[in-house]
């Protein structure tokens, strides 16, 4: 009998985490506007939705259940929230800011495979280089390190944009050039 309800349990506990990492991912996909993935995604978050739930209300009268439910709901986010970090779907903007005009930031970055638009800018305390980066949301961490490198002192202010159009991106977005920089990145 024991042996039994500590598998209710862990069933319930299971079906809450994965229902939860599939909710978020949805989210994630219906967000950045990938309707199709996001609704192939939602039959298998629906279905994990009404068997862990169907177990909770066909044993109401035992708390641990609800218990394991809610547990695994707040470990699902924390799951889903894991998981989108690695899909890393979508892009980045970076807005940099960097005290110094004369560092060859622009130049760097471009070299590196990033698409960058850059001007000078007249700041509280003198001339400034703006800087706007786009990039693929996989190498974010990447450009943070690059732009810390050229200039510890940078201001960096990211967003993800909802539409791209035109430009650099459309010809050679795919980042071949980044994917080398970063496979250089990973054998040192």
């Amino acid at each position: 009998m024991l042996e039994s309800g500590l598998i209710m349990l862990l069933i319930i506990f299971s079906v809450n985490i994965v229902y939860v990492s599939l909710l978020t991912v949805r989210m994630i996909f219906t967000l950045k506007g990938q309707k199709y993935i996001a609704a192939s995604v939602g039959v298998f978050e629906i279905t994990a939705y009404t068997l862990g739930l169907g177990l909770v209300l066909d044993n109401l009268e035992n708390v641990q259940n609800l218990i394991a439910y809610a547990l695994g709901f707040g470990l699902g986010v924390i799951s889903g929230m894991k998981v989108e970090e690695k899909l890393a779907v979508g892009y980045i903007t970076v807005n940099v800011i960097s005290s110094d005009p004369s560092i060859p930031f622009t130049e760097t970055l471009r070299n590196k495979g990033y698409g960058v638009t850059s001007w000078y800018a007249y700041g509280m305390e003198g001339d400034r280089l703006a800087i706007q980066v786009l990039t693929p949301r996989k190498y974010e961490l990447m450009l943070y390190e690059s732009i810390k490198d050229i200039d510890p002192k940078a201001f960096i202010v990211a967003y993800e944009p909802r539409q791209i159009h035109g430009g650099f991106w459309v010809k050679k977005v795919r980042g071949s050039r980044l994917k080398r920089e970063e496979e250089k990145l990973q054998s040192e």
